[in-house]
């Protein structure tokens, strides 16, 4: 069996992605209801006329996204534990995870794809399976995620640190706890229940 080619930059309608094999990515999910349509029409549209940068885009969405707009469904500890167990469960098989957090309303990863899995895969499996199993716990149907994640690919140690520390403090950045070991759904919480002896998730 032929192993597949990376994608390169590709789009599906939404958004640029970089697909380049084993290549760090930084991901950003968030749900489908988590930023009203109008700002982000107006973010599009001063982008289109270079008013602001791709990173001033992202930076402004990043901040709405932390002010917990919509329902945040992630918030609901079931809900939360459902993506995490996901997440955890392809970590060293279809990837490497680095780091990871879950807000209440999008989570961040950092994480390397595995040879033989493309980050388009990896996406769409983890956002499928978590979709199906949180809206029938919820009793809703109907989207649960945004269509396309914000994805960025990690270009040197710097940048990798950066967003490192960036996930793992998203919960304190965002108000929600004083130490971002103190946040349950994280890879920082994770590390220390394992510095601990304790196993994770109790």
């Amino acid at each position: 069996m032929t192993e597949k080619s990376p994608k390169g930059w590709y789009s599906r309608g939404y958004l640029p992605h970089y697909d380049g094999g084993q290549i760090t990515q930084f991901l950003t999910y968030r749900l489908a209801d988590s930023l009203p349509q109008n700002v982000l029409r107006n973010l599009e549209f001063q982008l289109e006329r270079e008013l602001i940068t791709e990173r001033e885009k992202v930076i402004q969405v990043e901040k709405y996204l932390d002010q917990g707009i919509g329902k945040c469904y992630l918030r609901q500890p079931e809900i939360a534990e459902i993506v995490e167990e996901n997440i955890l469960k392809f970590a060293d098989i279809k990837y490497k995870l680095h780091a990871w957090v879950i807000m209440p309303n999008h989570m961040h990863l950092l994480l390397t794809p595995k040879a033989g899995f493309s980050l388009s895969e990896i996406v769409h499996s983890c956002k499928s399976y978590t979709s199906t199993k949180a809206n029938k716990l919820l009793n809703r149907t109907g989207r649960f995620w945004f269509p396309e994640p914000f994805d960025r690919y990690i270009r040197d140690c710097e940048h990798f640190e950066k967003a490192f520390n960036y996930i793992e403090r998203n919960p304190v950045k965002a108000g929600l706890c004083e130490n971002q070991n103190e946040w349950r759904f994280s890879s920082a919480w994770h590390r220390r229940e394992t510095e601990r002896g304790l196993p994770a998730g109790e």
